[in-house]
């Protein structure tokens, strides 16, 4: 990456368009998948959560090969569009194909459809996140990832909140919708994002990378991350637990709100809407706040304010105070996650960006094939295979704990913070 290239703001908004798309599908799958195989299938908590890791399954083993693979391909349209010109197409076939196939009630073509749509998502989502380090200098990747969080949250915003009108009315309405715009929102970006251009005077780079020797590069990449200096090791850790805590809400509080509040899981994912809106408020405040101040400080903050909010939610059960309660979540999560991806990168060369941006989620999809079928475990006990609407409430006290855990970790990292 050439370091004098100016910042844009007009470039990461652009791409930011990619995030949008992407995160529209992850957040219908999330909220409704769940519901789906629990209603449909009749299949217990713990199966769900087995179900729910297969993207992250995809995504732990390909996401680092993808990256790398991406940092030496050179093509006449770039080294990371390929990646987005095939995946997104195929992404977006299989995702609308989902209700159908829980209308036909064949838990083997629900299965199919959803690994296919998941390596597909797989394919191209590297190849996007590395574009960003890509076309943005080091002291703004913290305000540059606040950007294209605000697209991401404006993408899951309108699943949430136009995705409910739809979804009442048929539940394939939202899935055709959100697969089409992110498909769109994806080709924008390989339409206006270019600094991935092709290099005359490189070839054959792309060749000399393997899934084996991406595997072993992982691994050498976890000996140096275990054998260094701990700020790196620390800052994964606690990446590791947060995304434990996050993605358990993530996935089952739709069921939360169905079976223990007794809403529609329409209005269970809204609530989680009003946790997006405010995501996307504090997102780009979240990044400057980062940069002028300290990241570690800013992330601290935000567990904290979790923590706080998770515990409190769980005295409830009206809607209203619910979306009071996580649209403050929302802005506790911007101060997290925006500013956690740039610690990652500034910790390493700008040589192995695509790599290290790739065991960034390493760390962030281990945690989520870890989350659901852990907390499906916990619920299920809690609950008695449904027999206690109460021990619901352990889905909230479970991603308390790890959020707690990432908390502690953090007073011990000691860098990653902007530098010129």
């Amino acid at each position: 990456m050439d370091q004098k290239i100016a910042f844009s703001r007009n470039k990461t908004f652009l791409l930011g368009f990619g995030f949008l798309g992407v995160s529209m599908i992850w957040a219908m799958y999330n909220a409704y998948l769940p519901v789906f195989l629990k209603e449909t299938f009749h299949l217990s908590f713990s199966v769900v959560g087995v179900i729910m890791t297969i993207d992250n399954i995809f995504a732990i083993l390909l996401l680092p090969f993808l990256g790398a693979l991406s940092d030496g391909t050179n093509t006449k349209i770039g080294k990371r569009r390929p990646y987005i010109l095939i995946g997104a197409p195929l992404a977006m076939i299989f995702f609308i194909l989902i209700p159908f196939a829980n209308k036909m009630q064949i838990l083997g073509l629900m299965m199919f459809t959803v690994i296919i749509m998941n390596l597909s998502m797989a394919l191209f989502r590297s190849p996007v996140i590395a574009l960003m380090p890509d076309i943005t200098p080091s002291k703004y990747r913290s305000h540059a990832n606040g950007i294209i969080n605000f697209m991401g949250g404006v993408g899951a915003l309108l699943v949430y909140f136009g995705g409910k009108p739809l979804y009442d009315r048929d539940i394939s309405y939202p899935f055709v919708a959100a697969g089409i715009l992110m498909f769109v929102a994806c080709m924008l970006v390989v339409i206006f994002i270019r600094d991935d251009r092709y290099r005359p005077d490189v070839t054959g780079a792309a060749e000399t990378v393997s899934l084996k020797k991406s595997f072993y590069e992982l691994i050498d990449n976890l000996k140096d991350v275990i054998r260094g200096e701990k700020s790196l090791l620390g800052v994964l850790m606690a990446i590791f637990c947060w995304f434990i805590g996050f993605n358990s809400i993530e996935t089952f509080f739709t069921s939360y709100a169905k079976f223990y509040l007794g809403m529609k899981e329409s209005t269970g994912a809204m609530i989680l809407g009003f946790y997006s809106l405010f995501f996307i408020i504090a997102a780009i405040p979240a990044g400057l706040i980062g940069t002028k101040f300290s990241r570690n400080k800013t992330i601290r903050i935000g567990l904290f304010g979790l923590i706080f909010l998770l515990i409190v939610a769980s005295f409830f059960k009206t809607f209203l105070f619910l979306a009071i309660l996580f649209s403050l979540a929302g802005c506790a999560w911007a101060f997290i996650n925006v500013n956690s991806l740039p610690m990652v990168v500034d910790m390493t060369t700008e040589e192995k960006l695509g790599g290290y941006t790739g065991l960034y989620y390493f760390f962030s999809q281990a945690a989520n094939i870890v989350a659901p079928p852990l907390a499906g475990l916990v619920i299920d006990m809690a609950t008695a295979g449904g027999q206690r609407p109460k021990g619901y409430l352990f889905l909230l006290f479970f991603a308390s704990f790890f959020f707690l855990l990432s908390l502690v970790i953090m007073f011990f990292v000691k860098r990653g913070e902007a530098h010129d």
